[in-house]
Parts: structure tokens; C-alpha cells; sequence
């Protein structure tokens, strides 16, 4: 393996990442709204369409983190986006199982990146890395936003087709070393082991929390704005969230890997929370767009360097069952918070919504310390 990080098969998988994740925006942003408005349901059963995908996505994750190695990282990842694209042409009632193609490819993809990197750079690369996801959040909803209310539902699905017809193309020119597993007799016999890396938990857990937090920005954002008559401003919000993940990024990577994730992790809570107050507290457009920066700082921080943790005491044969279990349960918080959060916004409002997310990440500092007080690498 040598140190370079800009290698064609890195900036291959960077690509295929972007276009999962738009696709994954794409489609979740919006479907709250599609659901309210064209279907009439409560937020609830609203909440619930947008979450369902998430659950498919875990389902998809936990069998991808196990099989990754047996099957190979490029076969596997051409074939579940494959999969991915078949399924969005076919969306309508297949969105759970249009979740289990993104989990399976995202999955493989995120393996492949743990397993090329250089280990000495591997804060510094998944970082860049994640970029993709960063983008992909800008992008996807923003596109969602725009075609939705220019062109109609049936063009974001048009989008998402032609998208991932490239990421299949990209995906066949990727040149991946296969993973060499000694063959074992265990093998064959089924344990929750192998779709877990108990390594894995304990940031897997910020992670579920984490996510959680986040699906007030994923699901509610774009109605919530709307009643705010802020529409504009929440397009523009995940704009400059990636912008400010983006500037972040360089620096972020060198700091986690060379002074530990303590360095970022404790500021990344801290500006999320902060950034999930601002939101809930928006009247202007100012307001929210300092929000959106924040969250970029905070949550564009996490994720990268949560990726990192969770491999970061496995073989490389296990990297991409913790690299499953670690985005699994996350998808899964991002997953229940539009169905729990949903039920509670005709409670307490979108505002208060937000509001207590932000307590969420105030309790995740304080896990976060149990957790890792005593860890090396933190």
C-alpha cells in the first residue's frame, strides 16, 4: 500500500459515494412533503415514509458489513448499485427495499475507502472522503427543493436514474484488491457477531444518537422553513452546511491525527447543538444560514471521524463490519427520529422540534465522556 491518497480508485469511490448519498437526499428530503401535501397523511405516517428507507438501509448494512470481504468490495459494490438503480425506477413500493441497495453500496463503498487509505492518513482521508456525503447533503436536498416545486415529483426520480447509471459505470472502473479471509469452518455457522463489531458499539452509540438528532434537519427543515416563509434560506441552509464542512475538513483530518479525536469530537457536539438552537430560534434568514454553518462545523465533523473511530481497532477484514455497524445505527437515529419527532411536532412545533434535538447532543457530550474517558484514541 503506499502513502499517495488522490488515487484514481479513491477519487472513483469518492464519486460513487456523492452520488448515493444525492440520491439518498433526493428522495428523503422531500418525501415528508409529498406525503402531507399529495397523500394527506399525518406527520406521523409522514415521519414513517421518510424513515422506512432508513430501515431497509440497516437491514442492508448489517448483511454488506458481514459479506463485503467474502464477496468482494468492487463486485459487491457494482452490484447493489445496480440493484440501487432498478429499484428507483421502480420506487413507488419499493422504497424499503430501494433502502437495503443504498445500505449494501454505501457500505462497500465506505469499506473500500477504509481498506486503501494509508493508515497513518486515515483521519486525514476518510475526511476528504466523507466530502462526498458533505456534498451530497448540499446538493441532494437543494436539487429535491428545486425540482419538486419547478418540475414535479417524477423528475427527482428521472435525477436519481441517471445518477446512478454513472455511479454504475464508475463503479466498473474501479480497481480494488480483494480482501484475503482465511476460510474457516465457524464460518458457515450464523452469529450476531459477525454482522456486529463489538469494537464498534461505543461510537456506534453516539452515533445512533447523533443521527437521531439530525433527522430534524433531514426531514422537517423544508416545511418548517416554509412556515417560517423562509423557503429560499432552507434550500440555501444546506448549501452553506457543506460549504463550512468543506473548509473544515482539511484541517479537521490532521488535527484528529495528531492529537486524537477528543481534539474534534467535543467541539463537533458542541457546534451542532449550537447550530440545532439557532435553527429552531430562526426569524430570518441570517439567523438560519449561521445555523446551517454551525451544523456544517458540528455534524460535517462527526461523521468522518466516527467512521474512524469505529475502525480503527478491527483487522481489514472486519473493517467493513465496522463500518456497517457504525453508519447502520446511524441510519437507523436519522431512521426513528422523523416517526418519534413526528408524533411529537403537533405537541410541542417544529421549533421546540429543534430545540430539543440540541438537548439530545448536550447528553451525547456527556456519553461521549463515559465512553471514551479512558480510550488511546480519544
Amino acid at each position: 500500500m503506499h502513502n499517495g491518497l488522490w488515487t484514481k480508485t479513491f477519487t472513483l469511490n469518492m464519486f460513487i459515494n456523492f452520488v448515493l448519498y444525492v440520491v439518498f437526499y433526493l428522495l428523503t428530503v422531500i418525501m415528508g412533503s409529498v406525503a402531507l401535501n399529495q397523500y394527506h397523511v399525518s406527520a406521523g405516517i409522514a415521519g414513517l415514509m421518510s424513515g422506512i428507507f432508513i430501515v431497509g438501509g440497516f437491514a442492508g448494512r448489517l448483511w454488506a458489513g458481514n459479506k463485503v470481504s467474502q464477496v468482494g468490495q468492487k463486485k459487491m459494490l457494482i452490484i447493489a448499485v445496480i440493484y440501487y438503480l432498478l429499484t428507483t425506477i421502480c420506487y413507488f413500493a419499493l422504497r424499503f427495499i430501494h433502502g437495503i441497495g443504498f445500505g449494501v453500496a454505501a457500505t462497500a463503498s465506505g469499506t473500500i475507502v477504509g481498506s486503501t487509505v494509508p493508515i497513518e492518513r486515515r483521519g486525514e482521508g476518510i475526511g476528504y472522503y466523507a466530502l462526498s456525503l458533505t456534498l451530497a447533503s448540499a446538493t441532494g436536498p437543494f436539487l429535491a427543493i428545486l425540482l419538486y416545486q419547478t418540475l414535479g415529483y417524477f423528475y427527482i426520480l428521472y435525477s436519481a436514474t441517471i445518477l446512478l447509471l454513472l455511479a454504475v459505470f464508475a463503479a466498473l472502473a474501479l480497481q480494488v484488491e480483494p480482501i484475503v479471509v482465511e476460510k474457516k469452518l465457524s464460518d458457515t455457522s450464523f452469529k450476531l457477531s459477525k454482522l456486529f463489531e463489538r469494537t464498534a458499539l461505543p461510537i456506534t452509540f453516539i452515533g445512533l444518537l447523533v443521527g437521531f438528532a439530525y433527522a430534524t434537519i433531514v426531514t422537517f427543515l423544508a416545511t418548517y422553513t416554509a412556515h417560517l416563509n423562509l423557503l429560499l434560506a432552507g434550500s440555501v441552509y444546506y448549501i452553506i452546511y457543506a460549504i463550512f464542512a468543506l473548509i473544515s475538513r482539511p484541517f479537521t483530518g490532521r488535527i484528529f491525527d495528531r492529537r486524537g479525536a477528543s481534539a474534534i469530537m467535543y467541539p463537533a457536539f458542541v457546534l451542532f447543538a449550537l447550530g440545532l438552537v439557532l435553527t429552531g430560534a430562526a426569524t430570518t434568514t441570517v439567523t438560519l444560514l449561521l445555523a446551517a454553518a454551525l451544523v456544517g462545523l458540528g455534524y460535517g465533523s462527526f461523521t468522518p471521524f466516527g467512521q474512524t473511530i469505529a475502525i480503527s481497532n478491527v483487522t481489514v477484514d472486519r473493517i467493513g463490519a465496522a463500518t456497517s455497524t457504525f453508519y447502520g445505527f446511524m441510519d437507523v437515529g436519522v431512521g426513528i427520529g422523523p416517526l418519534i419527532l413526528g408524533l411529537l411536532i403537533p405537541v410541542l412545533g417544529y421549533r421546540h422540534i429543534y430545540y430539543l434535538a440540541a438537548g439530545v447532543m448536550l447528553a451525547v457530550i456527556f456519553v461521549y465522556f463515559l465512553l471514551f474517558r479512558s480510550k488511546k484514541l480519544a
